[in-house]
């Protein structure tokens, strides 16, 4: 494709009719159409059109639950096209190994986005606060995929502005949260049963962008198994009918 100003406008005009045409987009074209935005086919004044363009389908989005998955991702082609989308996932970590993530910065971000990237069959998400769209961007993704989302949160977070607990339920992930005055303040998510992501970080804008935060990512067994059962001991304790027998 060559890469000059008229080009990349066909490109982008080509591309965005076909994510409209079909919002539930298969994975191998997603890739393909991330690819030339990854190449920078596209003038700033023609992200300034494509910017301008996702923000008219999110207002189609707020009422349109499969819209909704489309319009993240158009966001993360804008990201995509600025550069600051997360890299392709390293390999996965053996048992031997943990790696270290730091903020400010993408460090974090991009690891968590990765792990959901590499995710084949569930994802057992534990984190007090969730607010940043890249990260729900790749949680639908993944399940788009077929992976198992299930989420344990807080209850007065999730009625923060921009929370995305609301979203990520009309979505279809079962979300649980707690109902009591203390917090449920846990960051850590489980993958596969296999690797485990845990931290100070919370999943929003602010820790990526300013916040001194951080995340271990391991497939240390023994941390796995304990985390996964602090999960499944939540997801039973929050559950509905559990809590309302508790009355």
């Amino acid at each position: 494709m060559p890469n000059t100003p008229a080009a990349g406008s066909r490109a982008l005009e080509a591309l965005l009719a076909q994510t409209l045409a079909d919002p539930r987009i298969d994975a191998a074209t997603r890739r393909e159409i991330e690819r030339v935005f990854a190449r920078g086919v596209l003038a700033p004044s023609e992200l300034t059109v494509f910017c301008a363009q996702a923000i008219v389908l999110a207002r189609a989005a707020q009422a349109d639950a499969t819209m909704r998955g489309t319009f993240g991702w158009l966001l993360h082609l804008a990201d995509l096209a600025r550069g600051d989308a997360p890299k392709d996932p390293p390999a996965t970590p053996n048992a031997a190994t943990a790696r270290a993530h730091f903020s400010p910065g993408n460090d974090c971000l991009d690891a968590i986005c990765n792990e959901f990237r590499r995710a084949k069959a569930k994802a057992d998400v534990c984190v007090f606060t969730i607010t940043d769209d890249r990260i729900r961007s790749a949680m639908l993704d993944a399940r788009r995929r077929g992976v198992t989302i299930r989420v344990v949160s807080d209850n007065d977070k999730a009625m923060d502005e921009g929370s995305d607990i609301e979203p990520l339920r009309r979505a279809g992930i079962e979300v649980r949260v707690d109902d009591t005055e203390a917090h449920m303040h846990h960051k850590f998510t489980v993958f596969d049963g296999a690797t485990l992501v845990t931290g100070s970080y919370n999943w929003t804008r602010s820790a990526a962008n300013a916040n001194q935060e951080n995340i271990v990512v391991t497939a240390d067994r023994a941390l796995v198994d304990a985390f996964e059962a602090q999960f499944e001991k939540l997801w039973r304790q929050f559950a509905p009918a559990s809590r309302s027998s508790d009355r």
